[in-house]
């Protein structure tokens, strides 16, 4: 079959979707490019409508994840990744070697190479899928969302920054929210009061000298403290404080979980908010290897087929006020998707 519309450029591709303000809860307005820009290319596309979270109100915004394949046929090979972005906005711009702004290689980049990627492997036969998801950034709900409306692929390569290597394995994630209550008093007179904020930085000291897991073949967990809040006025001894708090999981957690509570028991009280374990992944002899030290949506994808983690760009500059993927990369990626689909279904198809 022959598709007319099946040349795009990355580059330009890339700088459309980094100009669209895409912080999470607001993914609409990319999911609508990418609806517009993929049947355009040929390929059949639909909305899975995703909803807000419960403490969200949506104030009539629409949301939804993208899902694009070939007209009538099952993929056996989805590309994935996600259309959010943390904040704040930050427009595109480039120079000779890179595209700076947000969402440059996280993810946005990574959408224009699995798209470009797709397009060539679609020529050659291949029977290839995208999922956009909504949510990544906070609470993986578009890959939840998702995962209930999988076609069932055999394989999945997800992508998130691994300067272009495959990832061995993904660390979990695991967030803790932790509250300390007091008894409000005069700040004249402490001794009338009850300090929130001093039992909270004890429970918090008490966790940064608690030792954490550690895992050979990927490294330690890790913690962090990521917001803390509390108190009244400089003149009132606080009832009230509050910390949320990540960790990197590089295991099970149910001993870690345990070992949170003992260390604060007394001080503070521990709530696990939300949970996305550690994952071993496969990867393709001959290809470059790495740890992700981060977390992706893979864990709750578990119906798209066999996970791998890819993509271009570092993570070491996601989230960060000078974010940009080098254009060598960019382009060196759409390559490896290919290489990577193509010696995924040999392998499989020879077994």
């Amino acid at each position: 079959m022959n598709y007319p519309f099946s040349i795009m450029d990355p580059v330009s591709l890339t700088r459309r979707l980094i100009d669209i303000e895409s912080i999470t809860g607001n993914e609409a307005p990319v999911g609508q490019l990418l609806l517009r820009e993929l049947a355009g290319l040929g390929f059949d596309v639909e909305k899975i409508p995703v909803p807000f979270p419960p403490e969200v109100e949506s104030h009539g915004r629409e949301r939804f994840d993208v899902y694009a394949k070939l007209r009538d046929v099952r993929p056996d090979i989805v590309f994935s990744t996600h259309m959010d972005t943390v904040p704040p906005f930050i427009p595109s711009s480039e120079d000779e070697a890179r595209i700076y702004g947000r969402g440059s290689c996280d993810a946005k980049g990574i959408i224009a190479a699995q798209i470009a990627a797709a397009l060539r492997l679609r020529e050659r036969g291949v029977r290839v899928g995208l999922l956009y998801v909504a949510g990544e950034e906070r609470d993986s709900l578009g890959a939840d969302t998702a995962n209930q409306f999988s076609p069932h692929p055999r394989f999945l390569v997800n992508g998130e920054p691994t300067d272009n290597c495959l990832a061995t394995a993904s660390k979990g994630s695991l967030r803790v929210q932790l509250t300390a209550t007091g008894r409000m008093a005069h700040s004249a007179y402490p001794e009338l009061g009850e300090s929130a904020i001093d039992k909270l930085l004890a429970a918090l000291q008490r966790l940064l000298a608690m030792s954490l897991p550690l895992n050979p073949e990927v490294g330690p967990s890790t913690l962090n403290i990521g917001v803390i809040e509390g108190g009244r006025a400089p003149n009132v001894i606080p009832d009230f404080a509050r910390a949320q708090l990540q960790y990197r999981l590089v295991g099970p957690s149910t001993a870690l979980r345990r070992d949170i509570e003992d260390a604060v028991l007394g001080l503070a009280h521990p709530e696990f908010l939300l949970e996305i374990p550690f994952v071993k992944l496969r990867t393709i002899a001959g290809l470059p290897t790495m740890v992700a030290a981060f977390t992706t949506d893979i864990p709750r994808l578990s119906n798209w087929g066999e996970p791998l983690l890819f993509g271009p760009g570092s993570i070491h500059v996601a989230h960060t006020d000078a974010e940009y993927i080098e254009k060598g990369q960019l382009l060196e990626a759409i390559d490896m998707y290919c290489t990577i689909a193509t010696k995924l279904l040999c392998e499989e198809g020879s077994r």
